[in-house]
């Protein structure tokens, strides 16, 4: 068994939530959410990331808009829609349940 190939699965796992809570504050475009993903070590390609957005978006939970960028082509803007904002919360919710369940069975030894 490849360990990378494990760690790879469980980051794919988490990828939803994690671009979900980076829109909670503020709308971002793709290049920002990849570059908040890759500071926090989530090791994500672009390639990985747009059809995430397009399929989040196609479940009506992220909205996008266009802007005019002054250093380059326009921007595609991403941001929760309020079906998405509810599902974070839910979201938070189990993370916070799955986290307390996985620390149990880890640090039970």
């Amino acid at each position: 068994m490849n360990i990378e190939n494990t760690k790879a699965q469980m980051r794919k796992g988490v990828l939803e939530y994690c671009i979900l809570s980076i829109l909670t504050d503020s709308d971002k475009y793709a290049s920002e959410i990849l570059s908040t993903l890759k500071d926090a070590k989530m090791l994500v390609v672009e390639g990985t990331i747009y059809p995430l957005l397009t399929r989040l978006k196609n479940a009506g939970l992220l909205q996008y808009r266009w802007e005019e960028s002054t250093s380059g082509p326009p921007r595609k803007y991403y941001a929760l829609t309020e079906t998405g904002q509810i599902f974070l919360k839910e979201l938070d919710s189990t993370w916070d349940d799955l986290q307390q369940a996985v620390n149990l069975v880890t640090h039970t030894k």
